[in-house]
This record gives structure tokens, sequence and C-alpha cells, in this order.
């Protein structure tokens, strides 16, 4: 997990320079679909690197965005529960945090509950500085999320792709398909439900 050299773009922080203490979380949520089952993954930092704390949460059918913030608030919470005053997040989501810093609106209804729901945390903090990572930078948050869809989904890791190869399937072993709309429509066939399935591109 990165620390300082990964993060850009750092909000002005609430509370002016950091303080001699803070905890840091690196934030990721997703949903496979958009909409479609969704989860959050948020690993925390005390100043020194160590980890003392690993979040993750299957939200059922949500959005990106949603899962974004709910990550978000979690270490919000965590923080403001356990009487840590000072927070740093680090997020992959450009949306999130240009939101959270006031430089986008939130013009999703259902993002404005919780938009606020951070808020309203953020307020409960001494000091608060929000950046944005590439997701190459959050690895061990984005597992955390992809475990929660996970599990959530009564199935083991699965990875995607085009030109499918699962094991096991009842009778055909190779799959065909094609991407549209950044999802994979099989020609034809059904794969099994839980099977484990290697990418191929086909050119």
């Amino acid at each position: 997990m990165p620390s300082q050299p990964g993060t850009s773009n750092l909000s002005a922080p609430r509370g002016g320079g950091p303080p001699e203490h803070y905890l840091t979380a690196y934030s990721d949520g997703g949903a496979r679909g958009n909409p479609g089952p969704a989860g959050y993954g948020v690993v925390i930092q005390d100043q020194a690197g160590k980890k003392i704390a690993a979040l993750s949460e299957y939200l059922g059918h949500q959005t990106n965005n949603f899962a974004e913030y709910q990550g978000l608030i979690a270490a919000l919470e965590y923080a403001v529960k356990h009487g840590h005053k000072a927070l740093k997040v680090v997020s992959d989501s450009e949306l999130l945090v240009r939101q959270i810093k006031g430089i986008y609106k939130v013009k999703n209804l259902a993002l404005k509950d919780l938009h606020a729901r951070a808020k309203e945390l953020i307020a409960q903090l001494d000091w608060f500085s929000i950046g944005h990572v590439l997701r190459g930078h959050n690895q061990e948050a984005d597992e955390l999320a992809n475990a929660a869809m996970d599990k959530g989904m009564g199935r083991k890791n699965v990875a995607v792709g085009v030109a499918v190869r699962a094991t096991p399937a009842p009778e055909k072993q190779e799959f065909d398909g094609v991407v549209r709309n950044g999802k994979i429509e099989l020609q034809e066939g059904i794969l099994p439900e839980g099977a484990r399935v290697q990418v191929r591109v086909k050119k």
C-alpha cells in the first residue's frame, strides 16, 4: 500500500497542515455491471504505515459511486468511533474526491444523502484531507471491495473476459463472446454459476 509518493491532487486540508498523528484510509468501492452487485473495501493505517483495520461490506445492487461513498463513510465512521480526530483519505474515485472538495456538485439524489453524511462526519474531525490516486496505487482496498462482492454473490474470486475458458462446465469448455458497453455477452451457452474463468482476448 503506497504512502505519500502515491498520492496526488490532495485537497486543501480542513484544519491546516497535518497534525503529528493522523490515520490514512485507502478506500475503494465498485459495482459489477454498474449498477450491479456492489461492495467497498477500506484499509486504515496509522502514521507509521502500520495497518490497523481492514473494512469491507457487500452492499447489494448499487452503483459504483454509491459504493465509493459507502467506503468513505466507513472510513470516517471508524475514525470518529475510535476517537481519532485526524484522517487522510486516499481514493481512486476522482468524482468522489472532487465532490467532497466542492469542485463538482452532487446532482444524483441517491448520492446527496451520502454526501451530507460524509460532510457531517468530517465536521467531527479536527483535520481532514482527501486525495485521488490511480487504481493501481489502491490495490489492497480494491481487493477488499472485490472480495466483498464475491462473498455477497456467493462465489469465489471470478475473473471475466472475452473468449472465456471455464472450469468446470457441463458440456462445453470454451465460450465465445464480445464486449458491449463494458460487459461480456456470450454468443452462445451459459456459464455455470461459480465457474472459474480465464481471460483470453481474440484479435
